[in-house]
């Protein structure tokens, strides 16, 4: 009997990560799902680090699964805003870019 409790409470813990990982992918598969660490996102973030944007750890990079690029947060000039813009704009793969970035003065 205790090794069937065992067993059981063994096959439980093996699979609960799987589950896990299922759900992951089910989301992803949702058409508003964000791709997340997709290659454009990753070309973007490397273009505006490359750029030495000074808000970048303030501006959020994501990707949805139609090549939709939204950009969230907030940089500390406009001009820095509509550089990350054109940036997205001119990543290969970006069908559009959705931007809620905000000017926003030091903290």
């Amino acid at each position: 009997m205790k090794t069937l409790i065992a067993g059981t409470l063994a096959a439980g813990l093996l699979l609960t990560p799987l589950a896990m990982a299922q759900d992951a992918d089910q989301d992803r598969s949702h058409p508003s799902a964000f791709v997340k660490d997709s290659v454009i996102t990753t070309k973007i973030k490397s273009k505006l680090a490359a750029d030495h944007i000074t808000s970048l750890g303030r501006i959020h990079v994501d990707t949805d699964t139609n090549g939709i690029v939204w950009l969230t947060g907030s940089a500390r000039s406009q001009e820095a805003i509509d550089h990350a813009v054109q940036v997205a704009n001119s990543t290969e793969g970006v069908k559009g870019v959705q931007s809620s970035l905000v000017v926003k003065a030091d903290d």
